[in-house]
């Protein structure tokens, strides 16, 4: 006999994410996690709600959660590209470059249109110095239409840093045009327009 699980359940669990959602978008991570672990405790097999969990943990300043959250998942479900990009970025914020790029190869052999993975790698690539393969995963980024103003920041540093200021310069011009003046991307804008002034300093003195 399949078991149904009963409305009260599935009322409770879509209740706690929906408020989950709403205390993220307020900033309210704290909270969201809590809902989160709710969420966990009524469902344990739920390796969306682990890797969402790490997230919170890794921008609340509480990495080894998060890493522990996001192995959570990936034992649950081994296909959750997510998750894999999610620890990627954990692996590279502790300097473990080769661990994050195997976590991104594998994000990416799963679901070749996550976006966040294709430009995440290309970062990775070029703290490596390498340049070439970064451009390549930007270019790919750039393909499947949407991050624009990510990609163009990405691919425009990228430029800049292997000495190619001419594309560097257009790439940047691009992102801030993507780039809205205020709103979420207000950190990202500010770092384009911090490395184009960098870049033509010299040009002006």
């Amino acid at each position: 006999m399949r078991l149904v699980p009963r409305k009260s359940h599935i009322h409770s669990v879509k209740s706690l994410r929906t408020l989950a959602n709403s205390k993220v978008k307020q900033g309210d991570y704290s909270s969201a996690i809590a809902l989160l672990t709710q969420l966990i405790n009524l469902n344990p097999t739920s390796a969306l709600d682990y890797n969402n969990r790490g997230l919170l943990y890794f921008q609340s300043g509480q990495p080894y959660k998060a890493l522990f959250d996001y192995n959570q998942a990936l034992r649950i479900d081994p296909t959750l590209d997510r998750a894999y990009n999610n620890r990627a970025n954990y692996y590279a914020s502790v300097g473990q470059l080769a661990e994050a790029l195997t976590d991104y190869e594998q994000a990416i052999d799963l679901n070749p249109g996550n976006i966040r993975t294709w430009i995440n790698q290309a970062i990775t690539f070029r703290e490596l110095g390498l340049y070439d393969l970064a451009l390549e995963n930007l270019d790919m980024a750039l393909m499947l239409g949407c991050l624009e103003d990510h990609v163009y920041a990405q691919r425009g540093r990228t430029y800049h840093l292997r000495g190619d200021w001419n594309c560097a310069i257009s790439d940047y011009q691009k992102a801030l045009k993507w780039l809205p003046k205020s709103g979420s991307s207000d950190s990202l804008r500010e770092k384009v327009e911090n490395w184009i002034n960098d870049l033509l300093k010299p040009l002006r003195a």
